[in-house]
């Protein structure tokens, strides 16, 4: 078998139509696709959904189902706000500055501009409250072979010790955090 992309990641929202709206308005995601049942199709489960797709650029695409007849949505309470969040990317740190412009004026809180040395980006909620990121790469292309050539060992110490590797760690050194 050969995985050629994701087809789409699903979340659940509050109101599709709202969802839909937000993130054409906010993002300038289109809306390719609406399935609406009354039945699960994979269980047969009487439930009835909104099902909405959002182009998310390059083939890629992100849904939503709205859930009228289940519980209200939460988050799991095991796990950080900022671990679960939805990350696209931006073509430069341009868009990156424009776009928290944006949502700032918007009303919407963001976080960032955040410099994770390979990558900057910032961090907003949709009406839903799931985490989204955009980011930016700025990566050299010696910053990419150091960081594979040790991607492998850095997961085996962690799997053994379960404790941060320092095989990166030049990372945060002076001279590349900037």
């Amino acid at each position: 078998m050969n995985i050629q992309r994701i087809h789409h990641v699903a979340y659940r929202c509050k109101d599709a139509k709202k969802t839909v709206e937000w993130y054409r308005d906010h993002l300038g995601m289109d809306f390719v696709l609406a399935i609406a049942e009354d039945q699960v199709p994979s269980t047969h489960a009487p439930d009835p959904y909104m099902h909405v797709f959002l182009d998310a650029g390059n083939g890629n695409v992100l849904a939503f189902f709205e859930l009228p007849n289940s519980p209200e949505m939460g988050r799991d309470g095991n796990t950080p706000d900022w671990v679960q969040h939805i990350a696209f990317k931006v073509g430069s740190l341009a868009d990156l500055e424009e776009t928290k412009a944006r949502l700032e004026k918007a009303g919407i809180p963001v976080v960032g501009i955040t410099d994770h040395t390979i990558f900057k980006s910032i961090y907003f909620f949709d009406p839903n409250g799931h985490r989204l990121e955009l980011a930016c790469d700025t990566a050299t292309v010696e910053m990419n072979q150091k960081l594979d050539a040790v991607k492998w060992d850095m997961l085996e110490e962690w799997s053994r010790t379960r404790r941060a590797p320092k095989h990166a760690a030049w990372m945060h050194e002076k001279e590349f955090a900037a």
